[in-house]
């Protein structure tokens, strides 16, 4: 009945053959065995090639069918589809407090493409071949040519409830910053330009210890003692929750800010794209982090 199909969708024996990977004269003994079983005559035989009969007609088109509706059950059944892919690295607390809460949302959008999240401490260049996409932080003066900037970052003074009520009702800063801060490798400085931006005559706070990232941070403050300098996008999971107060209202620009790096030739993956005008869409509600304005 293979055989028959392919004679018939090809007009030809030879044509069947090659594609079912038969010699012609095994297709026409094939087809010759069918008509002796069926009792009637499939195919004229003319000079160069065949044609159906009436009655191959009338039988080619169910048994047709049928073939394609077989096929179209195994795929549907017993195919496994493998799904696109994005390989996204952003850092730890990026990824862990920014990123990672609002994937669904690109998973909603689009159930067929699986993101791969790593994370790095720090990181200035995308050496590693399995990158697609890279959320870097710092000014956007890299080398590679599609950068977009995701942020506006303002910093905020965090500590928890508990250690701000050890101040009083209204705890000063310079009394809160002298029991110990927990400073961010790489943005010490930034205290400095705290008090410098605010015009605040304060001594060089004592360090309680250094975190190598905002989450270890927060994680440690949270746990009850200490104070930090934190990015308010970075912060505000922990100020719903209750974990953290900020017992101040000063709101710190950062110059630096969180940036979407392309690896060259992005254009040519449509689920790169796709991730990319995702976290890029300042309209799609409750996937992209509500921003703090630029001050």
């Amino acid at each position: 009945m293979r055989a028959f199909e392919a004679a018939a969708r090809h007009s030809s024996f030879s044509d069947a053959a090659g594609e079912l990977h038969l010699t012609p004269a095994a297709v026409s003994q094939q087809i010759r065995l069918l008509e002796q079983h069926l009792g009637v005559q499939l195919f004229h035989r003319l000079p160069r090639g065949v044609a159906l009969t009436d009655m191959g007609q009338a039988y080619a088109l169910p048994i047709r069918k049928s073939f394609s509706e077989m096929q179209e059950a195994t795929e549907g059944l017993f195919t496994v589809r493998r799904k696109r892919k994005v390989r996204v690295r952003a850092s730890i607390s990026y990824a862990t407090l920014i990123l990672a809460p609002r994937l669904k949302g690109f998973h909603d959008r689009h159930p067929d493409i699986e993101i791969e999240l790593s994370t790095a401490v720090w990181s200035d260049r995308m050496d590693d071949e399995t990158i697609d996409l890279d959320i870097r932080y710092g000014t956007g003066h890299w080398d590679e040519r599609d950068i977009w900037q995701l942020s506006h970052e303002v910093a905020m003074v965090v500590c928890h409830p508990d250690h701000a009520r050890a101040f009083g009702d209204t705890p000063q800063l310079q009394d809160l910053l002298g029991a110990g801060i927990v400073p961010v490798l790489g943005s010490e400085v930034e205290w400095s330009r705290f008090a410098d931006y605010f015009g605040l005559d304060l001594c060089p706070p004592p360090i309680w210890m250094k975190a190598d990232s905002s989450l270890i941070a927060l994680q440690t403050i949270s746990a009850g003692f200490g104070t930090a300098l934190i990015h308010e996008s970075f912060a505000q999971p922990f100020l719903d929750r209750g974990d953290l107060v900020s017992p101040f209202e000063y709101r710190l620009p950062i110059r630096q800010a969180y940036f979407l790096v392309a690896r060259e030739g992005y254009r040519k993956h449509d689920e790169v794209e796709a991730f990319r005008n995702w976290i890029l869409d300042p309209d799609a509600a409750g996937e992209v982090p509500d921003l703090p304005a630029e001050g």
